[in-house]
């Protein structure tokens, strides 16, 4: 007697969310390195801050191998690439995090256009929590090009950085979305 077949989805979205899987576990040792970088610098904030990061990226990871298994799908797990090199200064640092996170934004955007596509509605709507996410990311990111810049950029003084290390040590990883800004509460 054949098996009845319970995969429900296609072998290209198995491959594209099995690639995701490993975008995210490559964040999660970028945010781990760089984590590293910073407590060996003295930045035990901005460590605490990318190390929060990292295990955030493991729990992205986490979710899509729980998707393809709920799926009957394949999971594939490959290889991690190498952290990218550590940082030059703070500054280097959170540019790199925001190139991160756009990079995986459109890796993200591949997933969904390829579920779009083969109108596979429950992988599409499944990546529209990663979508939102990686909008907050992003923001969240650029806030930290902000707050640097501030600060003097690649000039900042010792005290400035002592400063934002401290405040990225208890700074909140949410961000406030968009959509809940009115013109009462901006």
């Amino acid at each position: 007697m054949a098996r009845v077949d319970t995969k429900r989805i296609s072998s290209a979205i198995n491959k594209a969310l099995n690639d995701q899987m490993t975008n995210e576990a490559h964040a999660a040792q970028t945010y781990l390195g760089y984590g590293a970088w910073a407590a060996m610098a003295g930045y035990e904030g901005i460590a605490h801050f990318l190390f929060r990061h990292a295990n955030e990226e493991r729990n992205h990871m986490m979710k899509i191998l729980e998707y393809i298994l709920d799926r009957g799908g394949e999971v594939k797990v490959d290889a991690i690439p190498a952290a990218d090199k550590p940082p030059k200064n703070v500054q280097d640092c959170f540019e790199k995090v925001f190139l991160q996170e756009t990079s995986n934004t459109k890796s993200i955007y591949k997933v969904v256009k390829n579920a779009l596509d083969e109108e596979d509605w429950a992988t599409w709507n499944f990546m529209q929590w990663f979508v939102k996410e990686q909008v907050e990311e992003e923001t969240l990111s650029l806030n930290l090009l902000d707050k640097v810049k501030i600060a003097g950029g690649d000039k900042a003084s010792d005290d400035a950085l002592f400063a934002l290390d401290k405040e990225l040590e208890h700074t909140s990883d949410d961000v406030r979305a968009a959509q809940s800004v009115t013109a009462e509460h901006p």
